[in-house]
């Protein structure tokens, strides 16, 4: 009878460790969901990624001062459709709910959902700006179509950052297909570059600091911090452009490009608008990964 209790004591004990090891797994199985969230109070915009691809940004409003929304990363615990709002006895679905028809409810310290949300509203208006009183606002049919896709357990990170969402997502280990820090090499008419910060493969596109791009073309770079504009001469070009910008000037004529970003605190520029706007021809080897740009003839 002693030996069976003494087994039966071990049984209980194994069964014990196995069960934690179960429920441990199927914790880290529900919060490995392969989507992430991001919201950005620099720019109020949200981010909604899915098995490492960047599916959709949509613009929200945040607290009216800093400090209302958390910073964080936070996970969602609940999804709950026609949320009543408490405070005022306004129901579920009524369209003066301020808190739309969709509720994200987000863990924050012990509310586990309660407190703050990604939620719809009751003032289209309000999206975009800094209006609310801690949680995150969305237009009503764009939380509509989120909530649809987001699954429960999904981590949201809330930021204020200079960085684009891509890096975020990294900084939080989150892996981004195809993009991140480029491993290959940039030659310049035959000559290898070796540049101090990162040229960034960002949405399969190739972004350099635009300084070092124009200046590895011995171009010369002026920064005007109180207009936001760079101004580039390299050869017979005269190159102006605003951050975030749209477009460049080239000797005074109105070029198109893909929009500059900031990249922590250096504005980036894709490498083939580098080209475009100097005159450099560009080519991609991309068995050897590589990137060679050729100066146009004279």
């Amino acid at each position: 009878m002693k030996h069976l209790k003494q087994w039966m004591t071990v049984l209980t004990l194994v069964a014990l460790v196995v069960g934690s090891f179960s429920f441990a797994g199927a914790a880290q199985a529900a919060e490995s969901t392969g989507q992430l969230i991001i919201i950005n109070k620099k720019t109020n915009q949200l981010a909604f990624f899915d098995n490492g691809k960047l599916k959709k940004t949509y613009s929200v409003g945040t607290g009216r001062t800093n400090d209302l929304t958390p910073e964080g990363k936070f996970k969602i615990v609940n999804k709950i459709k026609n949320r009543p709002y408490y405070k005022d006895n306004i129901p579920g679905g009524d369209p003066k709910n301020p808190l739309g028809d969709r509720w994200l409810g987000l863990e924050v310290g012990n509310t586990y959902g309660t407190t703050y949300a990604i939620h719809g509203n009751n003032k289209e208006s309000s999206i975009g700006n800094y209006v609310s009183s801690g949680c995150i606002r969305m237009h009503n049919s764009e939380i509509r179509s989120l909530f649809e896709q987001v699954d429960k357990g999904t981590y949201a990170v809330i930021t204020n950052s200079s960085l684009s969402f891509q890096q975020i997502a990294a900084n939080n280990g989150y892996s981004v297909s195809g993009d991140g820090e480029f491993k290959g090499n940039v030659f310049v008419n035959g000559k290898l570059q070796k540049m101090d910060d990162k040229i960034m493969n960002i949405n399969s596109t190739l972004y350099v600091p635009l300084r070092e791009g124009f200046e590895m073309l011995n171009g010369n770079v002026n920064w005007n911090a109180k207009n936001m504009t760079v101004t580039a001469t390299v050869g017979n070009k005269t190159i102006v452009h605003t951050a975030k910008s749209k477009t460049a000037k080239v000797n005074g004529k109105t070029v198109n490009m893909t929009a500059s970003r900031f990249v922590g605190n250096k504005l980036y520029i894709p490498l083939r608008d580098v080209s475009k706007l100097s005159g450099y021809t560009v080519k991609w080897y991309g068995k050897e990964n590589v990137v060679s740009l050729v100066a146009p003839k004279k």
